[in-house]
């Protein structure tokens, strides 16, 4: 099931005239998000890891899916670049999960730590034939 997605993922999806594409890599990560938890995660992405990806040179958007059997929610997030996605300070990272769970604990009513961890991170890299 789609639960949310970048307006534009068309952008995202075609090869351009010259033959590359728009999306050079995609930042993979699976999160654990029970079904009761499902609108708290979607709120606490919303408030927190949205707005800042969209400042970010280089983010070309993303999708967020659940996964119903594993209870996990799966995010694709494109990158322009490699480069650009590594060269964020991993202190700004920090701050926005700091940010996310904050959000999320007061959606779920949790007292502490991080109401929807992290289950794999990885990446995706566009295939040019």
């Amino acid at each position: 099931m789609l639960l949310g997605a970048h307006p534009q993922v068309s952008v995202a999806a075609f090869a351009d005239p010259e033959g590359g594409y728009d999306v050079a890599i995609v930042e993979q990560l699976r999160v654990k998000v029970p079904a009761e938890g499902q609108e708290a995660w979607l709120a606490a992405e919303r408030g927190s890891w949205d707005p800042w990806l969209r400042q970010q040179d280089g983010f070309l958007g993303r999708d967020l899916f659940w996964d119903h059997e594993r209870e996990e929610g799966l995010l694709l997030i494109r990158w322009a670049s490699r480069e650009q996605w590594k060269a964020i300070a991993p202190t700004e990272v920090e701050a926005v999960q700091d940010q996310f769970e904050q959000l999320a604990r007061l959606a779920t009513g949790q007292a502490a730590g991080n109401p929807f961890p992290l289950v794999q991170e990885g990446e995706l890299q566009i295939l040019r034939p």
